[in-house]
C-alpha cells in the first residue's frame, strides 16, 4: 500500500515558513542608530506689526478764510488712502461745514462746551485717529482749554500723538498767531501750513521777520498746500463729497456719476501733490509705531 502524505508534517513546515517570514519582516532594532536629538528649530522672526497710537490732529487758525476745512478734508482723504481709520469733529456749531463732505464719520460739536469736549477727549482711542476742524477764531481758545484740563501733559505721558495743523494766511496776522500759540504747543507736533487757496503770495516782507516768528516754535515744520483749480474746487463743493470720491467719479451714495473728466484730472493731480507733502513730513509715522515682538 502506498503511504499517504503526512498532512501534519506539511502543516508544521508551512507554519515554520510563515513564522520565518514574519520574523524577517520585523525591523532590526539592534543595528539601528539612536535618533539624533535636534536642537530648537529657529523660527523666522516676525516683522513688528504697525499699530496705531492714540492720535489727535487739530486743524485751525484764529484768522478766518484761510481754508482750514479744505485742509481737514485732504487729511481725512489721506488717512483713508493710507488705511488709517479716522473720525472727525466739526466745531462749526451748530450747522457745520465739514459734515457736508464726510457725514458718516463727522460729528458737529461746540468745542467751547465742556460736555462736547468730553465727547471728543474722553473717547480718544488707538483704533482711529481723531481729526478736529476748529472753527475760525477758536484755535488759541481751544489750545488753552486743552492745557487747562491737562490734556497736553496727559498726551505726553500716555504716548499719544498730538499734532496741530496751523493754517496760515498771507498776512502779518497769521505770523502773530504763531507767537500767540507757541506757548501752548510744547511737546506737540506743530505744522505751519501755507494754504495757497488763491494766487496771493505768502509773506512778501523781509525774510528775517518771518524767521523770527517761525523760530518761536521748536520743531515746527512747514507744509504747502498748492492751489486747486477754481472750477474744479467749485464742482467738488457743489457735489458735497470727499475729493477722492470725486476723482473716482462717484456720487455721495457711491453710485457712478458724470463729473467732468478734465476737472477730475485737476483734482487728482492736486490731491497727489498734497499727499506727497504729508508723506514728506512722515505723517503716518507719527500715527504708527512698531509693536515690540516678544
Amino acid at each position: 500500500m502506498l503511504n499517504k502524505p503526512d498532512k501534519t508534517a506539511k502543516n508544521d513546515k508551512t507554519e515554520r515558513i510563515d513564522r520565518s517570514d514574519r520574523t524577517d519582516k520585523r525591523p532590526d532594532d539592534r543595528g539601528s542608530k539612536p535618533p539624533v536629538a535636534k536642537g530648537p528649530q529657529e523660527r523666522p522672526t516676525p516683522s513688528p506689526m504697525p499699530v496705531h497710537r492714540p492720535t489727535v490732529i487739530l486743524v485751525g487758525a484764529d484768522k478766518g478764510g484761510v481754508g482750514k476745512t479744505t485742509v481737514t478734508r485732504t487729511l481725512l482723504d489721506y488717512l483713508e488712502a493710507r488705511n488709517i481709520p479716522r473720525r472727525a469733529f466739526d466745531t462749526e456749531h451748530p450747522k457745520g461745514t465739514l459734515k457736508r463732505f464726510h457725514p458718516d464719520i463727522t460729528e458737529i460739536v461746540d468745542v467751547t462746551s465742556a460736555s462736547d469736549q468730553m465727547k471728543i477727549f474722553d473717547t480718544i482711542n488707538a483704533n482711529e485717529a481723531t481729526v478736529i476742524d476748529v472753527r475760525a477764531g477758536l484755535l488759541s481758545t481751544t489750545l488753552k482749554a486743552l492745557r487747562d484740563i491737562g490734556f497736553m501733559d496727559h498726551a505726553k505721558a500716555s504716548n499719544y500723538t498730538f499734532a496741530v495743523f496751523h493754517i496760515l494766511g498771507p498776512s502779518i496776522a497769521s505770523l502773530d498767531e504763531i507767537a500767540d500759540t507757541a506757548d501752548f504747543l510744547k511737546g506737540a507736533q506743530h505744522f505751519l501750513v501755507k494754504n495757497f487757496i488763491n494766487n496771493t503770495t505768502f509773506f512778501d516782507w523781509e525774510p528775517g521777520t518771518y524767521s523770527a516768528y517761525f523760530q518761536k516754535i521748536q520743531n515746527a515744520q512747514e507744509l504747502a498746500v498748492p492751489r486747486l483749480n477754481e472750477l474744479a474746487c467749485e464742482q467738488v463743493e457743489v457735489a458735497a463729497i470727499p475729493f477722492h470720491t470725486f476723482t473716482a467719479n462717484k456720487n455721495a451714495d457711491g453710485k457712478p456719476a458724470n463729473y467732468s473728466f478734465v476737472l477730475r484730472g485737476y483734482v487728482r493731480h492736486w490731491l497727489q501733490k498734497v499727499f506727497a507733502e504729508y508723506d514728506r513730513v512722515r505723517l503716518t509715522e507719527l500715527i504708527h509705531h512698531r509693536q515690540k515682538v516678544a
